[in-house]
């Protein structure tokens, strides 16, 4: 594909959201929207289908890049995450504070803040209630 093309695709499309699947939809819900401070954008069910999806982020989904939470109201066993899926990364201003604050709710913190291996970078690592790995960056505010 030539320079102009690319261009054109990069000028043109947007990466809209990620999908992951819970296990307990209100307890997902609590911990990105109070632990990690995200809103509920959108929710809705689908009765026929028997799940439901819930879109929530930082901000407005026509320019944010957000996250779908899918919760299918039969689903009995424990998802499997696979050795594909890495980890959701979200940009925060105080890494070391809002480590101990994500502590004393319980979060479980996988990897301490601190620099990143072969690098200077400050970041941590926690994970969901459903075991999905985030890591937490720690914006250079300027």
């Amino acid at each position: 594909m030539d320079d102009d093309k690319i261009n054109k695709l990069k000028n043109r499309n947007r990466l809209l959201h990620t999908m992951i699947r819970v296990q307990d939809l209100s307890r997902s819900i609590d911990f990105y929207t109070r632990i990690l401070g995200m809103k509920v954008i959108r929710s809705k069910d689908y009765k026929e289908g028997k799940f439901t999806n819930v879109f929530i982020g930082y901000g407005d989904e026509t320019k944010d890049t957000i996250i779908e939470l899918t919760y299918n109201w039969d689903q009995k066993n424990l998802y499997t995450h696979g050795t594909g899926f890495g980890h959701i990364a979200v940009g925060v201003p105080d890494i070391y504070k809002i480590c101990e604050e994500m502590e004393l709710e319980g979060v479980t913190i996988t990897r301490p803040p601190g620099p990143m291996k072969h690098g200077s970078t400050v970041i941590a690592f926690l994970e969901d209630p459903d075991g999905y790995k985030i890591e937490l960056i720690e914006l250079n505010e300027k």
